[in-house]
């Protein structure tokens, strides 16, 4: 007889049913909707229900965590839900469209929620290429913070705008200034600027890539890394040349835009020179 053995009839062992061995919970059916928080009893993975799918001619269910993490199990028993046992099954019907848990920028998802009525505050960026690449992966935030991203058109333009705008605050302004290097035309504009305005009510920020393509990650556009242009040559259109694009008008030039934007996918495919400097500027408008 085993040590396990010996002591199955004990009736302190057992508790209080005279000796009978407690009777195992049952595992109640469960619909595995987008949202349900489950846990996978044989590895303890706890995440969120993603979606639930067809795989290899059987159902499975995806479940992210709490970092963002997923692993895909498959459907039916081992989970457990609020601490009881349940056999996890699909949803009747078409299945309805999952809703990302995360905004391109990383930040948790805020569904159902309108935009915020626009603050005082202001972000200002120098051209609608920088705009654009922030609405993709930032513009779910600034939506729910009510941050207006607003076309400074070209540094040079810096000290006027900034006269007009008249920050004080509660009326902040962030600029992100293209190639923001220490002894370059856009740092002595920005240094020069920031006199106009009252201490603690402007911020700028800078990248240090000539244009805001190169905070794109090369590899994204099929490059190992972003070629160095020569200094008389236009820069984008010596971009496109070496990427093989066309390159003969203004025209190539807002096609490869399109393209470039449309390669990026979230926060993980910018540089993070950029990532960093945006944060910071939404920080500082939103405070």
């Amino acid at each position: 007889m085993s040590p396990t053995d010996r002591y199955r009839n004990d009736i302190l062992a057992a508790g209080s049913d005279g000796g009978h061995a407690p009777r195992r919970p049952t595992s109640t059916p469960m619909t595995a909707t987008p949202g349900l928080v489950v846990e996978d009893v044989t590895s303890g993975w706890v995440g969120a229900v993603v979606r639930v799918e067809k795989s290899g001619g059987m159902h499975v269910v995806v479940l992210e965590d709490r970092r963002g993490a997923t692993r895909t199990f498959a459907l039916g028993p081992g989970f457990w839900v609020d601490g009881a046992p349940v056999v996890l099954t699909a949803p009747k019907g078409p299945a309805a469209p999952a809703r990302p848990s995360r905004t391109a920028s990383g930040s948790v998802a805020v569904h159902d929620t309108p935009a915020r009525v626009a603050r005082g505050s202001r972000i200002w960026v120098e051209g609608k290429h920088d705009a654009e690449l922030i609405e993709k992966v930032w513009g779910d935030d600034l939506r729910v913070e009510g941050v207006v991203v607003e076309l400074l058109d070209g540094v040079d333009n810096l000290a006027d705008a900034l006269r007009d705008f008249a920050p004080e605050p509660g009326r902040r302004v962030g600029v992100l200034v293209d190639h923001l290097v220490r002894g370059s035309k856009e740092s002595r504009i920005a240094h020069d600027a920031l006199r106009i305005a009252p201490a603690g009510t402007v911020l700028v920020l800078g990248h240090p890539y000539v244009d805001v393509w190169q905070a794109v990650r090369p590899e994204r556009v099929g490059l190992a890394a972003w070629p160095t242009i020569e200094r008389e040559t236009e820069w984008k259109l010596g971009i496109l040349r070496e990427l093989g694009w066309p390159a003969a008008e203004q025209a190539d030039v807002a096609r490869a835009w399109k393209r470039i934007l449309a390669a990026v996918r979230s926060y993980a495919d910018l540089e993070p020179s950029l990532l960093g400097r945006v944060e910071e500027l939404i920080d500082f408008v939103t405070a």
